[in-house]
């Protein structure tokens, strides 16, 4: 199974989790730092990268490692 790191924001702070996880990998004050720290963690767990807005709606993904096209270039 895929893993997929999430950036989100809850409670004041911005935080970076497994997805599917309670409990975050780190907490950020910042956007920028948690996306950082999120991209950090996808590219070591060959992972992807899922970044939300404050809204929670999908701002971002990225494939870190697994991408299931295969397609050149």
């Amino acid at each position: 199974m895929a893993v997929t790191i999430e950036v989100y924001h809850q409670d004041e702070q911005w935080h970076v989790r497994r997805q599917g996880e309670r409990e975050p990998l780190s907490n950020h004050t910042k956007k920028d730092d948690a996306v950082d720290a999120g991209r950090a963690a996808a590219e070591r767990e060959s992972a992807e990268l899922v970044i939300k807005n404050l809204d929670g709606t999908i701002a971002q993904k990225d494939s870190h490692g697994h991408d299931p096209r295969n397609v050149p270039g």
